[in-house]
């Protein structure tokens, strides 16, 4: 198939990519690389990830750009992974998600209701269930408090899809990911921060005094799940992508000093505006609908982290 990654230079999606490249089909990559963080990092993951993919510098709030992509090509499905992401980042700054993440989102619907692709695959979040004491969290909940504004986006998001699905009959499945972790991840994503600061011998910000719990799943295990999905319309669909296995924030952190081989100072402080004290998704229905099965435990995924985290930033 012809398919287009969007936000194909990041963490999730240029690991998506690379898994659609190694399947056989013809993708091409769209993505604005902008300074949310190091760009450096950016360039290094399409060097790593996309030999083989046509790779496209362009913004998704560009809607002329977006058309004439398009335009030039007969795309069957478009994975949607570009968006501003970060939880407390969007407490600071909500018009930019709002910008990227909704009106990106239906430039890139318009383009695809006007050049008659049919099919995406889009990356949604956990936060849209915000700090709902129910668990495990299941995709018939209901989803209208979301702590953040980068979980209203997502939520938003959503409902967008399924509104081309039902008016154009673009067919979706979106996924909510669940804290996703590993190897090429963003700055700002916990284990990355926590190693750079551990690694250095500075002080770690640990929320709600550590207690916390996180349904960490492993970068491999999301790519696999949502491979899945682009082999396999299902018309109109919301589905957790998770391991289905919430960890204390504080056994984590100590995952990650043994790994090190180090100690980690940690400076305990209250819930941050915009957070949630558990995630913890129920994957029935990604089980039933894809065969989805996690496989990567978090001692493991830990490992596996801390080894690429040594050999790039050595």
């Amino acid at each position: 198939m012809k398919i287009l990654v969007t936000g194909g230079a990041g963490f999730i999606g240029s690991a998506v990519a690379r898994s659609l490249i190694d399947s056989g089909h013809d993708v091409t990559v769209v993505d604005n690389f902008n300074d949310y963080y190091e760009v450096s990092l950016k360039h290094d993951r399409v060097k790593e990830f996309l030999n083989g993919a046509k790779v496209i510098e362009a913004d998704i709030r560009d809607r002329d750009k977006i058309g004439e992509l398009f335009e030039q090509n007969r795309f069957d499905v478009v994975c949607n992974l570009a968006a501003m992401a970060g939880v407390r980042y969007s407490v600071e700054h909500p018009d930019i998600y709002v910008d990227v993440n909704i009106n990106g989102l239906v430039n890139i619907l318009e383009a695809m209701r006007e050049h008659g692709c049919l099919r995406m695959v889009s990356a949604s979040s956990s936060s849209v269930y915000g700090n709902s004491s129910d668990s495990p969290y299941k995709e018939n909940m209901v989803a209208d408090r979301p702590e953040s504004v980068y979980g209203a986006t997502k939520r938003a998001g959503e409902l967008l899809l399924y509104s081309y699905f039902t008016l154009y009959g673009i067919q979706a499945t979106s996924f909510r990911f669940f804290t996703v972790y590993g190897p090429w991840s963003r700055p700002d994503m916990a284990m990355l921060k926590f190693a750079k600061r551990i690694s250095k011998g500075e002080t770690i910000d640990v929320y709600n005094n550590g207690k916390l719990r996180r349904d960490f799943t492993y970068i491999d295990d999301i790519v696999s799940g949502f491979v899945l999905a682009v082999e396999k319309p299902v018309g109109y669909e919301v589905v957790n992508l998770g391991r289905g296995e919430p960890v204390e924030l504080m056994d984590y952190i100590k995952k990650l000093e043994e790994n090190l081989g180090l100690k980690a100072k940690m400076n305990l402080l209250p819930m941050q505006p915009g957070d949630v004290y558990e995630t913890f998704a129920d994957t029935t229905k990604a089980k039933e609908l894809f065969g989805y099965e996690p496989t990567v435990r978090v001692d493991e995924g830990i490992e596996r982290f801390v080894e690429w985290y040594r050999y790039y930033y050595s």
